[in-house]
């Protein structure tokens, strides 16, 4: 059973917190709420987001000082954060948005439709990312038992057997990989691009990974490979 993404929402508002929920219940995740940007912190220390929605205007620690600690932190820093405002103040208010570590910038009233479709976006993007590491950490397991050629591994499967599942396995991540690549087009954000192309150049390693551990190979470089 696949896991569900979480999805973190901070506004002090709750109606806005209610109006947020409506809109991205369709996408069948996790949604967390959030009263206040300490709030929002204290749920990053535990749990594992694919976005953030943060609004901007908040008493106490507003939306840009909430985003700097994100950033600042290394477990935390690479979370997608779309900023939501009631209040246009123009291109240099949109700009300090960007510059705090903001993916995207949307002010309010917004199109409940395009916001869910850029949440779907990034779930989709972390579902990825989660489904490599799953695919690496197996591969890692199996480097780590040393397995000789045609041996078998823990008295269950050969390792060419080994191999070809792990191969079937990351295919089927790879396509779905290239499905979200070719979803997002050229009109996608410029953040939602670069990341499904990281996870392209993980997904070419890990394939290089599984490749060298074919006979014949040099399977010295495997762990090197992999270790992205």
């Amino acid at each position: 059973m696949v896991q569900k993404a979480k999805i973190l929402l901070v506004d002090d508002r709750p109606e806005n917190l209610l109006a947020l929920e409506a809109i991205l219940s369709a996408l069948d995740q996790t949604l967390v709420r959030a009263s206040s940007g300490e709030e929002a912190l204290k749920a990053l220390l535990t749990d594992d987001f694919a976005v953030i929605l943060l609004d901007v205007q908040m008493p106490g620690m507003d939306g840009f000082e909430t985003a700097a600690h994100i950033k600042r932190r290394e477990r935390t820093r690479d979370i997608p954060i779309i900023f939501l405002t009631a209040i246009n103040h123009g291109p240099h208010h949109t700009f300090r948005g960007y510059a705090a570590g903001a993916v995207d910038y949307i002010s309010k009233p917004f199109d409940p439709w395009v916001l869910r479709a850029k949440v779907s976006v990034f779930v989709d993007l972390y579902m990825k990312n989660c489904q490599l590491r799953e695919q690496a950490g197996l591969l890692r397991l199996q480097l780590e038992q040393g397995l000789p050629s045609g041996a078998e591994a823990n008295g269950s499967k050969e390792p060419a057997g080994l191999l070809a599942e792990l191969s079937a396995r990351l295919a089927a991540v790879e396509e779905q990989a290239e499905a979200l690549s070719k979803q997002l087009g050229e009109s996608a954000d410029a953040a939602a691009v670069a990341t499904a192309a990281h996870l392209e150049r993980k997904l070419t390693g890990l394939r290089r990974a599984l490749d060298a551990l074919e006979p014949g190979s040099g399977g010295g470089i495997v762990r090197q490979a992999s270790g992205d």
